[in-house]
């Protein structure tokens, strides 16, 4: 087994009463529903911070493309709106692993570690997307590595963004065509998870990536948290955030 990663530590303010939880929205043109969802959760939540863990876009091509007129531009401004109110925080999914810098500075957000712990008052959550516990999942793991490459990255950011978005676009239709053939695929392996918990001195893993929101307990002190995705066009709605407090209680809070 792989040694854990070493997790990056985040001590949240006294003023922090609760925290929010939210993963795999995958933002789209396509799918205004969700898009309208989010934003208005974005205005209205009353959390004192807000976590983002992951694929809060189907693709990302490039922060460029957030500072052209258009669908990224408008999901920008949103999360700008949001960090003027409180603080927000990103962490890279498998789908936004592009996501830098630049858009973190225009959107006034903090991109996080993954893994990260955050300390509220006395309780420690460690905070993932999820998807490198899926350690069953070779295939996907091996193009992760490749992804993750700063060579890789920046000979696809050198591309034209109209390049870019047609290699996108062809990346959502595998995967579109690999859920009509019901591929199936790996879950978080315990074990890692469990080791990730023991490394980072952590008794809860709070994740997302598989889409299947449940509370697996792992041992006698340890479990994991899996989020919910989002889908404002289901019947009904998936639209749930989880929410954190300085007590050590996680609530899911369903927003539809």
């Amino acid at each position: 087994m792989v040694a854990a990663p070493r997790a990056q530590e985040l001590l949240a303010p006294a003023a922090w009463r609760t925290v929010e939880c939210i993963s795999d929205l995958h933002l789209q043109p396509s799918d205004p529903a969700t898009f309208e969802a989010w934003r208005s959760y974005m205005d209205r939540t009353g959390a004192d911070a807000l976590f983002i863990l992951g694929d809060l876009f189907e693709a990302w091509v490039g922060d460029d493309a957030a500072r052209e007129p258009g669908f990224d531009a408008d999901c920008a401004l949103v999360l700008q709106r949001t960090a003027q109110r409180l603080p927000l925080f990103l962490m890279h999914g498998n789908r936004d692993f592009l996501l830098g810098q630049a858009l973190a500075a225009q959107a006034g957000l903090t991109l996080l570690a993954d893994p990260t712990v955050l300390q509220l008052g006395e309780h420690r959550w460690l905070l993932s997307h999820g998807d490198a516990l899926c350690v069953d999942d070779t295939e996907y793991l091996a193009f992760r590595d490749k992804v993750r490459s700063p060579r890789w990255q920046s000979d696809f950011l050198a591309q034209p963004l109209q390049r870019r978005q047609q290699i996108a676009r062809g990346l959502r239709g595998e995967s579109e065509e690999h859920k009509r053939n019901d591929r199936h695929y790996p879950d978080v392996d315990s074990g890692t998870a469990l080791q990730w918990l023991r490394a980072a001195d952590a008794p809860v893993l709070v994740h997302g990536h598989t889409h299947k929101p449940a509370d697996h307990p792992l041992d006698g002190a340890h479990r994991r948290i899996v989020l919910s995705d989002w889908d404002g066009g289901a019947q009904p709605p998936r639209l749930q955030a989880l929410r954190l407090d300085r007590d050590g209680a996680a609530q899911r809070i369903a927003l539809a």
